[in-house]
């Protein structure tokens, strides 16, 4: 899964930055500036829902998740920790 693989390459990142790497950049910076970065790509997510183009929207939206993937990977937590809270409110399991 894409999101399994995504997470792997953040934690790497987080674990052994590289000095050309905007995830690791992120790291750097810390987590104030995943916090603005997040609240940034929330307006363009906005902006691009307004505008009724579905391909922006869901190119905001992956840069969305991108950047709360990387603040889940400051926080210690993972996608998976938040399916799980989804499968819980709907009471379902993982196939």
């Amino acid at each position: 899964m894409i999101l399994d693989d995504l997470h792997g390459v953040i934690l790497d990142r987080k674990q052994a930055p590289l000095p050309d790497s905007y995830v690791s950049s992120l790291f750097a910076k810390g987590r104030e500036e995943m916090l603005k970065k997040i609240g940034e790509e929330s307006a363009e997510v906005i902006i691009a829902s307004m505008s009724g183009n579905k391909g922006q929207i869901v190119y905001e939206m992956a840069d969305l998740w991108f950047h709360c993937m990387v603040l889940m990977a400051e926080e210690g937590l993972s996608h998976a920790d938040v399916m799980k809270e989804l499968e819980d409110r709907f009471g379902k399991k993982r196939s």
